[in-house]
């Protein structure tokens, strides 16, 4: 009787597994490094990126991640209830092949290069997803991510709610008569502010909720001194929440540099949360409206923002 029931249950694990190869068999993804990967099974999942995470729990997968990484901040329960791998530009590879999984999932810029180099030799399918910061690059993202699991149903409703919800960021950005300037800046070290230029996330939601980059002159993040700070007349500074080494608004306003500006004359400084702000994930686009009103506050009486992805069920 008792080998009856092993083998029934050796038939019926079996079954389950087949069934789940069975779905994903013919999937293939188009990925960040211009190559095809197919996708045979996506039970045992490990999601490297806060967005990818972000976006196959509002797909209801949950059940199918062994492991995150460090960035996978929300929600909380992910990084609460899953194995965790590591910061995603300090991965190891080792952390991430011994939870076994069928498939990885990770944003473009993930890293070290060597870590990633061995996790394509290791045979399981990796997934680079493109990290494009724009409207249409966030709801390629969802799509991808959804395609690669097997749920492009899923995915497309999510995409649909993100699109409404940018539609009616659209409409109060329209509302801006005068874009003000503001400065993104990732920290004060030395008495030398980092700072966001162009082709950046911190660019682009700032344009979402619109403002203008008031770093005009390069892509990417630099170091700038005092006079380049001056030049750019930032009306606003903004920054990311990093516990005990968050950038503090006392900091900026005696700064030597944004002593000058109208940050400091106007006690201009805003932090959000980081992934919230720059995460490039479904609630992009409430970030940008909580931002466009932090920096416009008349608009907070023009209406609510009543979000479609709050409304929207793509779980299943």
């Amino acid at each position: 009787m008792t080998f009856c029931r092993t083998l029934a249950n050796l038939l019926l694990t079996g079954t389950i597994a087949l069934a789940s190869t069975a779905h994903a068999a013919g999937i293939t993804v188009h990925d960040a490094r211009n190559r095809d990967v197919a996708v045979a099974d996506f039970a045992r999942t490990v999601s490297i990126g806060g967005a990818i995470t972000e976006i196959l729990y509002a797909l209801g997968l949950e059940s199918r991640l062994v492991g995150v990484d460090t960035t996978s901040l929300y929600p909380a329960a992910a990084l609460h209830d899953k194995p965790n791998v590591g910061y995603m530009r300090q991965i190891s590879a080792e952390g991430v092949l011994g939870l076994n999984p069928t498939l990885i999932l990770a944003i473009q810029g993930s890293g070290p290069r060597e870590t990633m180099d061995l996790l394509e030799t290791a045979k399981v399918p990796l997934v680079l997803v493109p990290e494009t910061f724009s409207e249409e690059g966030l709801i390629e993202k969802i799509k991808l991510v959804g395609h690669a699991m097997g749920v492009d149903a899923r995915a497309e409703c999510l995409a649909t709610a993100v699109s409404a919800d940018l539609a009616q960021l659209r409409a109060l950005r329209a509302k801006v008569t005068k874009p003000v300037r503001v400065m993104f800046v990732m920290s004060l070290l030395n008495g030398r502010a980092m700072v966001a230029g162009h082709k950046t996330a911190a660019d682009e939601i700032i344009q979402l909720a619109g403002a203008t980059n008031a770093v005009e002159d390069y892509d990417g993040y630099k170091n700038i001194g005092d006079e380049a700070i001056v030049a750019a007349k930032p009306d606003v500074v903004l920054s990311i929440e990093r516990g005990k080494d968050s950038l503090q608004a006392d900091a900026v306003y005696n700064h030597p540099g944004f002593a000058l500006t109208p940050v400091a004359a106007n006690k201009t400084f805003i932090t959000m949360d980081g992934l919230y702000l720059l995460g490039f994930g479904p609630r992009t686009a409430a970030a940008a409206r909580d931002l466009s009103v932090k920096v416009y506050p008349a608009l907070a009486d023009g209406g609510a923002f009543t979000s479609a992805l709050s409304a929207a069920n793509c779980r299943q």
